[in-house]
């Protein structure tokens, strides 16, 4: 049998929207706006978590390290989909579109067990409020932390290992707007049985036993809920659990549509659009479902924006008093010398009518 003549592909086209190029600058807009106030959102929680010290308790601790991945999460994306959204199509190197790859996958990872973490914590917080401050100390906490971050490393890691050791032959069109999984794998003239596999038993360990442990912690939330005796409690806390629930519904369900029980009957842009709600919209909820609605933490805030204007505002008087001290002294400085030209005029004058 002859061998093929074959090319290996060095860079890839991200087609993106191009079906809706009536769209493209309204989806600009939009995603833009989406991405500014999401990075914002997060940074402030960023910040205030670090700078009040009443708000360095574990379920905030979890919240700033959620936030700080949020930020990455969604600029590994959608900075390439608003440039792909302004071009009408977007190249990217071989490298670049595995470096993508590799950081989408640990970063999605590492968000999964976040989101379980957090969730486990709630559960001892509210269902075992005296022995929480013994169960969750700081110690349980940073480990958890670190497992988190190193377990998604190593989830990311190897699927794009995996990816990257296929044959790429042509053509190079992938029919999304960033380098993921599926149409990677579409793409490749090699045989993906083996990828796919180890895929779908990472997607099943990853997503699936985080979201059970997910949902398995609010059902307990809940039963210990109905117990409360106050109906305004209950009510508040059945909200604010409710949408902690809606979100990690909404991002949950979408992953594991496209992971672990993909439908390659469905077109490219209903999996486009599967693929916005937990790269786009998820990460603009999070900051706004776990902390902006809280009253503590906007109290914080307040508190952050009131320091930092005292601030400036001491800045702005300081600058005001030494900008008048400088007239005052330019001032007599002019004066003097006006003086001493005055002094040496009559001196002048006199020693003129002396002669």
């Amino acid at each position: 049998m002859e061998p093929q003549n074959t090319s290996t592909v060095t860079n890839f086209q991200l087609l993106g929207f191009q079906n809706l190029l009536e769209w493209q600058t309204l989806l600009f807009v939009i995603f833009l706006l989406i991405y500014c106030l999401t990075i914002t959102g997060n940074v402030i929680i960023v910040t205030v978590v670090s700078q009040d010290q009443r708000l360095h308790s574990p379920m905030y601790m979890f919240l700033q390290h959620l936030s700080f991945l949020e930020v990455w999460y969604t600029s590994t994306t959608v900075p390439l989909l608003l440039a792909n959204l302004l071009s009408w199509g977007q190249a990217i190197s071989f490298s670049a579109c595995m470096a993508q790859l590799c950081f989408f996958v640990f970063l999605s990872a590492t968000e999964c067990f976040f989101l379980a973490v957090m969730a486990y914590d709630r559960y001892l917080a509210i269902c075992s409020p005296l022995h929480y401050p013994f169960l969750m100390h700081r110690e349980l906490c940073t480990r958890l932390v670190a497992v988190s971050w190193w377990t998604g490393i190593g989830t990311g890691f190897l699927p794009s290992l995996m990816i990257s050791r296929l044959d790429f032959c042509g053509p190079n069109e992938i029919n999304h707007f960033f380098c993921d999984l599926p149409p990677l794998m579409q793409l490749s003239c090699s045989s993906v049985y083996i990828t796919e596999v180890t895929i779908f038993i990472l997607s099943i360990a990853v997503l699936c036993i985080c979201f059970f442990l997910t949902l398995g912690s609010y059902v307990f939330i809940m039963s210990s809920v109905l117990r409360i005796p106050s109906t305004s409690g209950r009510r508040k806390t059945f909200s604010t659990c409710g949408s902690h629930l809606a979100v990690v519904t909404i991002y949950y369900g979408t992953m594991i549509s496209m992971y672990v029980h993909p439908n390659p009957h469905l077109l490219p842009e209903v999996n486009k659009i599967i693929s916005v709600f937990y790269t786009v919209v998820t990460p603009l909820l999070n900051p706004v479902i776990y902390s902006l609605r809280n009253k503590d933490f906007k109290e914080a805030v307040r508190k952050v924006m009131r320091r930092k204007c005292g601030i400036y505002g001491i800045r702005a008087k300081g600058s005001s008093f030494i900008s008048l001290l400088h007239f005052h002294v330019l001032q007599a400085v002019n004066e003097r010398i006006q003086q001493s030209v005055d002094d040496r005029i009559e001196q002048g004058d006199q020693f003129v009518s002396l002669c």
